[in-house]
């Protein structure tokens, strides 16, 4: 097989953390994908795919801590065997929180691998640590998830293995309701509950910000254009300098009562601003249409 044939990504981290978002995003991007495969297995996988078939050529494995300790501690030779194949390698490990993560645990109900053998949960993330830093050590990215949700985990995917330059910093414009409570990832929440509301005109209240009806609304207020202006240049001034800190991630988050009309149009009016400005990585989500 001739150097650089193929594309291997191992996604490894904490149980809890994301890995199976991640794996899945990977799918998205047509990869190969195997879960929780042994990692001596590795030089043997990439060996066997065929080179003519372009769908083998991209493979995602995740490797964690359900491995044999003594595999992981063999992670260096493994991934140096890969190379030998021919294969471009990716190692991203995903990182969260201990407190963040008894709560995923709690919420979700799932026992962690490592509880079987009779360890609390604290305990179990410990030893799992412990467990993991080979992968940790030789990793390419590092991930904390803490405060991600799924779509932000998933973008922050995708910008990876896109190979996008890291010169742009990946904005995130988020509708919300602030009866709902406010998104504690915010970077920037910006207050719409000023702004007329379609709520109450019964033929746009079963609508929502993107339905051209409400847009056309928006569109004809001049307090809505005024805020819409006045907020796009604050985001056109002040971008560019946190891509000078070497920013890579930003969440702007637009509040309204019941986030369905105003936070919903002006998140989407955003996002069109960044891509008519040559922007690509944009990503819109709206917490209460999901």
């Amino acid at each position: 097989m001739s150097p650089a044939s193929g594309h291997l990504v191992i996604v490894s981290g904490l149980s809890g953390s994301g890995k199976t978002v991640a794996l899945r995003t990977l799918e998205d991007l047509g990869f190969y994908c195997i879960d929780n495969l042994p990692a001596m297995l590795l030089p043997s996988l990439v060996s066997d795919m065929d080179s003519g078939d372009t769908r083998r050529q991209r493979i995602a494995v995740s490797i964690d801590v359900r491995n044999l300790t003594s595999d992981l501690g063999l992670i260096g030779t493994l991934l140096s065997d890969v190379h030998g194949a021919g294969f471009e390698t990716t190692l991203i490990y995903f990182d969260t929180e201990d407190a963040v993560l008894i709560k995923r645990f709690s919420e979700t109900r799932r026992r962690h691998p490592l509880s079987m053998d009779g360890l609390p949960l604290p305990d179990a993330i410990a030893a799992e640590r412990k467990l993991l830093r080979p992968l940790a050590a030789l990793a390419d990215n590092v991930i904390d998830t803490s405060q991600m949700n799924v779509h932000q985990l998933r973008k922050r995917v995708l910008d990876e293995i896109q190979g996008q330059t890291q010169t742009a910093v990946s904005i995130l414009f988020e509708s919300f309701a602030y009866r709902k409570g406010v998104p504690t990832d915010a970077d920037f929440v910006f207050d719409a509950r000023c702004l007329p509301n379609p709520h109450w005109i019964p033929a746009l209240r079963p609508l929502s910000g993107k339905d051209r009806p409400v847009m056309d609304f928006f569109d004809a207020d001049e307090s809505t254009q005024a805020y819409r202006t006045q907020v796009m240049a604050f985001i056109d001034t002040w971008l560019p300098r946190f891509e000078a800190e070497t920013r890579s991630y930003l969440t702007v988050a637009f509040g309204c009562t019941g986030g369905r009309h105003r936070s919903v149009y002006l998140a989407e009016a955003m996002a069109r601003h960044c891509h008519a400005l040559g922007r690509d990585k944009v990503m819109v989500y709206h917490r209460e249409l999901e």
